[in-house]
């Protein structure tokens, strides 16, 4: 049964109290009007709880802001929600593009660093962020007691004498849940073999991002990337506050899961709330990686939750690993992610007793990085 405002509520009750029902939860669709966002088409969801987020239908289907109770929960960098006809895919160009956000999709044929595979020069993270969505939908429909939200669309990478994958892509959240889950379904259309790489760039931004705020993660092997990130590993899952010329630190982990191969992540604040953040579940299956991101300079001060099926070192390394993914001509790659609110010291004392439950008494060893 929805509870809106902590208020249980069934569905008769609801349109007693409403003449429109977005009063209380729903979508709007819009197009941004200014600048180098002008022109992004966006839709606005809000559950009736506190948490609303912008999907951009013209970047990937992605969610750039997020908040609770008007407390942001993702980073916003400087470049705004630009629109995706200034990509400049060469080298490190895709950051005059990257909006941060809750969710940046990264893929699906190339992620991670730049570099030349087998002759090809590839770019930062790939194109299906700046790529519009087609055959964009929204609908709002009662499942008995249950308002169902959902936003579907499907963003084609594609090219002559290149590749043809389609990502078919579905946000859903429910009226009185401060939650929200993605359904992603990549198909290669082509009739050629064609790499994949695929990765869920999700940002924490200030306040679930300050001085005290600490990573919950059921870790059992922490790779540093570099030795950059070397230094200072033992505090991977501790945070300070910015600090000028800081240096990116990325960490490999790999995760406990349960039966089912499902693990789950989260970033809090304990000073705020008595505990605020957000928390990501997963299938290790479908996202055998998950980097940390952790980058807290000025200005750019975000920590980075990246389930992937590949590792950030570019498509080159991960093809000279022997770990680069590949789709057969009509093959299907699908990827889910829930992602939730944690306010109140009960919900992250909870998720901590998930986190213990799921390591079973082992403890976290360290790797040297590769």
């Amino acid at each position: 049964m929805p509870e809106p405002f902590h208020m249980r509520c069934d569905k008769k009750g609801l349109l007693e109290r409403t003449g429109d029902l977005a009063q209380v939860a729903g979508v709007r669709r819009y197009e941004l009007a200014d600048g180098r966002e002008k022109g992004v088409a966006c839709a606005d969801v809000h559950t009736g709880t506190g948490f609303r987020f912008t999907v951009l239908l013209d970047r990937g289907m992605d969610i750039s802001g997020a908040e609770f109770c008007g407390k942001s929960l993702a980073w916003r960098s400087c470049t705004g929600d630009t629109s995706p006809y200034f990509f400049q895919p060469e080298g490190l160009e895709w950051l005059r593009g990257f909006f941060g956000g809750l969710l940046c999709t990264c893929g699906m044929t190339y992620a991670g660093a730049p570099c030349k595979d087998q002759g090809v020069d590839l770019g930062l993270h790939g194109r299906v962020s700046n790529t519009p969505a087609d055959n964009v939908s929204v609908e709002c429909r009662w499942q008995g007691d249950e308002y169902v939200m959902a936003v579907r669309g499907a963003v084609a990478e594609v090219g002559v004498y290149r590749e043809s994958l389609v990502l078919t892509r579905q946000i859903t959240a429910k009226l009185g849940e401060s939650r929200l889950w993605v359904h992603d379904v990549v198909e290669n259309r082509s009739f050629d073999a064609t790499p994949h790489m695929f990765l869920y760039h999700i940002n924490a931004g200030f306040p679930v991002v300050d001085d005290g705020a600490e990573l919950l993660i059921p870790t059992l092997k922490v790779t540093p990337r570099d030795p950059v990130a070397e230094d200072g590993k033992q505090e991977f899952a501790q945070f300070h506050a910015p600090k000028k010329g800081y240096k990116e630190k990325v960490y490999y982990h790999e995760l406990a899961t349960d039966g089912r191969g499902l693990t789950k992540v989260a970033l809090v604040n304990p000073r705020v709330d008595g505990g605020f953040g957000f928390y990501i579940a997963f299938s290790r299956r479908e996202f055998p990686e998950m980097a940390e991101w952790k980058q807290l300079g000025q200005g750019i001060y975000t920590v980075g939750i990246e389930p992937a099926n590949c590792r950030v070192e570019g498509r080159a390394k991960e093809r000279a690993r022997g770990t680069l993914q590949i789709l057969q001509p009509g093959e299907r790659r699908e990827y889910h992610l829930e992602l939730g609110v944690l306010s109140g010291p009960k919900a992250v004392a909870a998720f901590k007793a998930d986190v213990r439950k799921l390591l079973r008494g082992r403890k976290h060893v360290f790797a040297k990085n590769e």
